[in-house]
Parts: structure tokens; C-alpha cells; sequence
């Protein structure tokens, strides 16, 4: 048995001091966060490296970052980025190497870099913008209408959210007594499950509108609602899969997620995108008043037409009762006149006249002879004269 036996603890005070007179300084290192967990104050990370390609990991590596440290870093993080540190994110952290002889290796974290972050951030959601571009269906809700008697409401929230309860009062308690028929569908809006769930949501709220047929949809739109919890906690909306579930979701979609930074992904391709809850409702709101003032419009349009179209009417009535006297006369003396000289001309045709002025009438079985022809020897003919009757027999 050789002599040079050390003990484990021995050995490993021996690692320490080599670590610490090798890497005596700190270094800025790129990763990307594996695993992020706060406990007793400190953060926890596990730290990886994955190859370009293959996206397969190439090295692993434990972190800390200490209590005081962390109390510094922590908001600052969330302040810049918008967002707290988790999986999955691309960090550049400020190390220096530590060996405990009784937890063994880890990298001590003494800074954070928010711009590497927001650079890779941004990266990942211009590649997004593209992709979903590329694929036609970034503009597609923007294409759909909220209904004029946007009413019932489909809601994607937090049961117990702050956000969710201000949406309800907004809606119930509003200045013109419009109804609304709310249904929640809870999802989890905040951290690493906000995609899934959210999703989930979408198609129970899908399933609901193509049962039995969409003709029959149950829902004119839906929101989706945040509002009370971590305002730096928006990553979630930020995920390509969501971002395609609700751009080709085929009812109206509005966000209000509750933030001041930039638009979320998920804002960017639903049709309409307010800052909070309360402006949904508003929102909707608002959508009624203007159905309402259009039909309060049309109403007292067409009250002023049939108005004035009785107007109208009325005053040629009024005008018709006058003038019928007056043409009523006309048409009886212009009719007297008529029958005054058709009784001229029957006069001009009376056989009497004729008689008087010394012309005679023969008259053969009551019919007058116009043609001798028309008689025989032995018929007996009538003549009439001014002042009597002949009677003769025709000799030839």
C-alpha cells in the first residue's frame, strides 16, 4: 500500500488551491440557462452549450449566484429584459471558479449582462415575425371583425387574477346597462407553462365553436387577459406555437396582457391589442356604444324622412281639397258645354226640320225608300209632309 494516501477531503482542498492559483480572475461566459431556481435567496443555475447544428449539449456546468449579489442582480435582470431568468434563456453571466471541498465545483456569478439577453431576445423574435410571415398567417386575425353585438365573451385568464376580476366589474358595472355573457377557460399566465396552457384554452374554446356547426358559434370574440401577477414574467408570450394558434384562430382575438414594453408576439398577431384588462372591456364596451349610436341614428333618421314624407303628403292633400271644387266646376261646365252642341248637332239631323223646309219623306213598311228600285207595282207607300200623311199604291 503506498505511503502518499490522502483523504478525500484532502484531495479535494488540494483541487481548490489548484483552481485558485489557476483561475484566479473572473471571466465573462455565454450559456444558455438549463435550470434557473431560487432558494433562500440564492439563485441556483445550470448552465449549457449546445452545438450549432446539432443543437446537441457540448458542455454543462453549475452556477450560484449569493444572496447579496443576487438582491442587486435580480431586478435590475428584470428591468431591462422585461422578463425574470429562466430556462432556456441565453445569458452572459461574470464568473469566477470555486471549488468547495464539500459541494465540489461551481461557477460563483457575479454579474449578468441584460444586453446579451435582449440581443438574443430580439433574435429569436424577428425569427419568429419571419417564420410566421413566411407561412402566411401573421395578418390573418387582423382580416376578421369584432361583431357589431359583441356579446358573448370567451376569456383566456387566471381564475383568481386581479386582471380577470377589474375585466368583470368593468363589464357588469357600465354606464349604459348593456349585457355581456362571460365564460372562463383558466389558463396559467405566467412562467414557462403560459404557452401550453394557453393553447389548451384555445381549443376547448374551438372545440365549443365547431360543435355541432360554426354557424353556431357560441362566442363573437375572445380575450385574453392578464393582469396582477409578475409584469416582468412575459416570455411565455413570446413562443412560435402560440403565435400560430392564435393567428389562425378563426374568431376575433384581443390581448391585454397588462404591460408598457414592446408588443408581445402574441400581441403583434391578434386582431386588436390593448394594455390591461380594463381596456378590453372598455373595448367592448365602447364596440356597443357605437352600435347603439348608429341605431339611435338611423332611428331618428328615419322618424325625420317618414316625417317629412307625411309632411308632404299632407300638404298635397290639403292643396287637393282645395283645387277639386274649382275642378270639379270645370269639368261639370266644360261637360255641359259638350252636351249643349251634340244637342246642336242632333237638331241639325231632326226629319222635321226637313219636312218644314218643303221636303218630303216616303216611307215603304216604316222603312224610308231611298231607291226606287226597292218598290213593286200594287206597294203601297207613305209620304210624309210637313203638315200630314199620303198614302199611295205604286202603278209602275
Amino acid at each position: 500500500m503506498t505511503s502518499d494516501r490522502y483523504s478525500l477531503r484532502q484531495l479535494n482542498l488540494m483541487v481548490r488551491d489548484a483552481i485558485e492559483m489557476q483561475l484566479p480572475d473572473e471571466y465573462w461566459v455565454e450559456a444558455e440557462l438549463s435550470e434557473c431556481r431560487e432558494r433562500g435567496g440564492h439563485c441556483y443555475m445550470e448552465l449549457i452549450e449546445k452545438d450549432e447544428h446539432t443543437n446537441t449539449p457540448v458542455a454543462r456546468a453549475s452556477a450560484k449566484c449569493w444572496r447579496q449579489t443576487w438582491q442587486m442582480l435580480q431586478p435590475h435582470f428584470e428591468r431591462a429584459t422585461g422578463q425574470p431568468l429562466h430556462a432556456g434563456l441565453k445569458v452572459l453571466l461574470r464568473v469566477y471558479a470555486q471549488f468547495h471541498e464539500a459541494y465540489g465545483f461551481s461557477w460563483i456569478v457575479t454579474d449578468i449582462d441584460p444586453t446579451y439577453t435582449i440581443g438574443d431576445m430580439a433574435r429569436k423574435r424577428q425569427e419568429i415575425i419571419r417564420q410566421l410571415k413566411e407561412e402566411g398567417v401573421f395578418d390573418l386575425q387582423r382580416e376578421l371583425h369584432i361583431p357589431m353585438f359583441a356579446q358573448r365573451i370567451a376569456v383566456i385568464s387566471a381564475a383568481g387574477a386581479a386582471g380577470y376580476g377589474d375585466f368583470i366589474r368593468q363589464l357588469e358595472d357600465n354606464d349604459y346597462g348593456f349585457k355581456f355573457e362571460v365564460q372562463l377557460f383558466p389558463a396559467i399566465m405566467q412562467g414557462e407553462q403560459v404557452e401550453n396552457s394557453i393553447i389548451n384554452a384555445l381549443e376547448q374554446i374551438y372545440s365549443l365553436t365547431t360543435n355541432p356547426s360554426p354557424l353556431t358559434s357560441p362566442f363573437d370574440v375572445i380575450c385574453i387577459l392578464r393582469g396582477g401577477g409578475a409584469t416582468a414574467d412575459l416570455s411565455g408570450f413570446d413562443t412560435l406555437a402560440l403565435a400560430e394558434n392564435v393567428a389562425q384562430f378563426p374568431i376575433p382575438i384581443i390581448t391585454g396582457i397588462g404591460h408598457d414594453r414592446d408588443e408581445s408576439i402574441l400581441d403583434m398577431v391578434s386582431n386588436t391589442r390593448v394594455k390591461t384588462p380594463t381596456a378590453a372591456a372598455a373595448l367592448l364596451i365602447d364596440n356597443l356604444l357605437q352600435v347603439l349610436t348608429r341605431l339611435d341614428n338611423a332611428q331618428q333618421r328615419i322618424s325625420t324622412a317618414i316625417s317629412q314624407r307625411f309632411a308632404t303628403q299632407k300638404a298635397r292633400l290639403d292643396s287637393l281639397q282645395t283645387l277639386l271644387p274649382v275642378l270639379a266646376q270645370r269639368f261639370l261646365s266644360n261637360a255641359k258645354h259638350r252636351l249643349e252642341l251634340i244637342e246642336i248637332q242632333l237638331q241639325s239631323y231632326d226629319p222635321q226640320l226637313l219636312l218644314r223646309r218643303g221636303y218630303s219623306i216616303t216611307l215603304h213598311n216604316g222603312c224610308a225608300v231611298r231607291d226606287p228600285q226597292q218598290l213593286r207595282a200594287g206597294d203601297e207607300i207613305e209620304t210624309r209632309l210637313e203638315k200630314g200623311t199620303v198614302r199611295s199604291v205604286v202603278k209602275s
